[in-house]
């Protein structure tokens, strides 16, 4: 069994950002929490913090983060059913993608985490591979555009996002006077989230472009927007996150008529507790 002092101790160092910091916390002496993690490096056999050039979990520290989480939920649980336990505040590490992140998911957990006093770790990551955060052990659930579940793991269907391709009426007018086609694809500059964003490419293959084109990177999805609205690129939004821009006639649409369905789902551990459960409910009623 491993000592959970020892993982305590860990989860502090991470949260705080420091060992003084989290002797601080915890009540122990800087030099006590670094025997602490000492004794669970040498427990099991290798580093579980990078201390240069950041600190930082190692991924074994990371997956030992994770079940930490995980049996904070349980004992929460268990406090609900022994109120003499003293009830912790758990924290939860979840991979989402920004689209979500800058859209519908505050409104939908908000009050959920105000309600059952839920601290939330939250890695913005592309729906395409949140997953493999999950089944690496770097977080306890993720939401992501991939309908299979990792072992041991629960999926749910949440709902779809409708993404666009929009710019400018003026961008529209330079770069696609002669029509959405091949030649204005291979010289109009596009607007991607990052090198695994990979909605651009699916939105054309789809639409029977297969070649090179032309892009700015921007790891915003606020950004994002802003950069299309100045005229830079045209990018895949969310329909839901250019609502007023589009009906203000700020942002249109490249390719009138075609979108990128996108579908989203809820991963999570089978035996994360009853909290996870409240949890994927309140996010099914949000979707709905």
């Amino acid at each position: 069994m491993i000592d959970y002092k020892l993982l305590e101790a860990l989860a502090t160092v991470i949260e705080t950002g420091g060992f003084e910091r989290a002797g601080a916390t915890l009540g122990l002496s800087q030099s006590a929490v670094s025997q602490r993690i000492r004794t669970l490096e040498i427990r099991i056999g290798q580093p579980v913090l990078l201390r240069s050039p950041v600190l930082r979990a190692t991924p074994a520290g990371q997956q030992l983060l994770n079940h930490v989480q995980q049996v904070q939920l349980l004992e929460r649980d268990l406090a609900k059913s022994l109120p003499t336990l003293s009830e912790p505040t758990a924290r939860l590490r979840i991979a989402l993608n920004a689209d979500s992140l800058a859209t519908w998911w505050a409104d939908a957990i908000g009050q959920f985490c105000t309600r059952e006093d839920l601290l939330l770790d939250m890695v913005v990551e592309d729906q395409d591979i949140a997953l493999r955060r999950m089944r690496e052990g770097d977080v306890a659930a993720c939401l992501c555009s991939n309908p299979q579940p990792a072992a041991g793991a629960r999926c749910v269907p949440l709902g779809t996002m409708i993404y666009l391709p929009l710019a400018t009426p003026a961008y529209r007018a330079q770069h696609f006077n002669q029509g959405f086609n091949e030649q204005s694809l291979q010289s109009a500059p596009a607007i991607i989230f990052g090198p695994n964003d990979q909605l651009q490419h699916r939105f054309l293959a789809q639409s029977g472009y297969h070649g090179a084109f032309p892009y700015h990177l921007c790891p915003s999805s606020e950004g994002f927007v802003r950069l299309a609205l100045a005229g830079m690129g045209y990018g895949m939004i969310p329909e839901i996150q250019a609502r007023r821009e589009i009906e203000a006639g700020q942002l249109v649409s490249i390719a009138p008529g075609l979108s990128l369905e996108v579908k989203l789902y809820w991963h999570f551990w089978r035996h994360s507790g009853r909290v996870m459960d409240r949890l994927t409910a309140a996010l099914q009623a949000a979707s709905a």
